[in-house]
């Protein structure tokens, strides 16, 4: 738990957190629902499913999930024209390639390079801003994956549809890229994901800042000093000042994030010792 005299600063709003939660449960509905279905010959997956109704009860929480899914890829891109129509003051170029941005530029290479170094003992730790190389590229593998895994799932959720402008094989295409793409996906979210923003060495076991959407000024120094510096020289850092995060609202951060990574580690497991 955080010592509540720190100072805290906001670092996601409600929609940001709202929308991560919801990418959170869909995505673990469909890697829950949809393994065992990959691996349905496998010894664990009935007992995988029982305890949501068997396979034919799984296929359908999965369309579910799926439905969520393009919902939440929908609600983004409507926030995101929404927000520089009418709330970001950054012009097009600064909205695109400045600090607030998700696109990977010049600086994320040297970040990376510089990262590199650091773990090798050979250069300082990289002075990250708001947003680190590995975040964006996790937020451009849900663009990816939203395009590639949905699409093909459409195909294979109406097969008889596309089949009228499609020939056949395209069907047979379509089940092996929803497959193997939603098993990348699943073991990139699972080891990746989770490895470098939970359980790597300052964050072990978990860090509940998507949750309650706050961080610690010491926190921000440390990880994020370039931002830090930045909004404090542009005079925003003190509009941003927040109270500590409540106790229940951290301890349910804890619960829900464990029980995501409770979800990853077993499904990991299963899958590993299926291959």
């Amino acid at each position: 738990m955080k010592d509540a005299g720190e100072t805290y600063f906001i670092r996601f709003n409600g929609v940001h957190r709202i929308m991560h939660l919801i990418v959170m449960v869909s995505f673990l509905g469909l890697a829950v629902t949809g393994l065992p279905l990959k691996y349905s010959d496998s010894p664990w997956a009935p007992h995988f499913v029982s305890f949501i109704g068997g396979f034919e009860r799984a296929g359908l929480l999965h369309r579910v999930c799926a439905l969520l899914t393009f919902g939440y890829f929908a609600a983004h891109l409507v926030y995101l024209i929404h927000f520089f129509r009418y709330r970001s003051t950054e012009p097009l170029f600064g909205f695109i390639l400045g600090p607030n941005s998700m696109v990977p530029g010049i600086k994320d290479l040297k970040d990376m390079g510089s990262n590199i170094k650091w773990f090798l003992g050979r250069g300082p730790k990289p002075r990250f801003d708001r947003w680190t190389y590995w975040e964006k590229f996790d937020y451009w593998a849900v663009f990816w994956g939203v395009g590639m895994i949905g699409i093909s799932g459409l195909f294979l959720w109406f097969p008889e549809f596309f089949s009228r402008f499609f020939p056949g094989w395209i069907l047979n295409i379509a089940a092996v890229v929803h497959s193997d793409e939603a098993l990348l996906a699943t073991g990139f979210i699972f080891i990746f994901h989770f490895g470098h923003t939970h359980l790597r060495g300052d964050k072990f076991p978990l860090d509940p800042v998507i949750f309650t959407g706050r961080i610690s000024e010491g926190e921000m120094k440390e990880e994020r000093p370039s931002e830090y510096d930045r909004l404090s020289r542009e005079g925003r850092l003190e509009s941003l000042r927040s109270a500590p995060p409540a106790p229940w609202l951290t301890i349910l951060s804890y619960v829900v994030g464990f029980a995501a990574l409770a979800v990853g580690v077993i499904s990991i497991i299963l899958v590993i010792g299926t291959i």
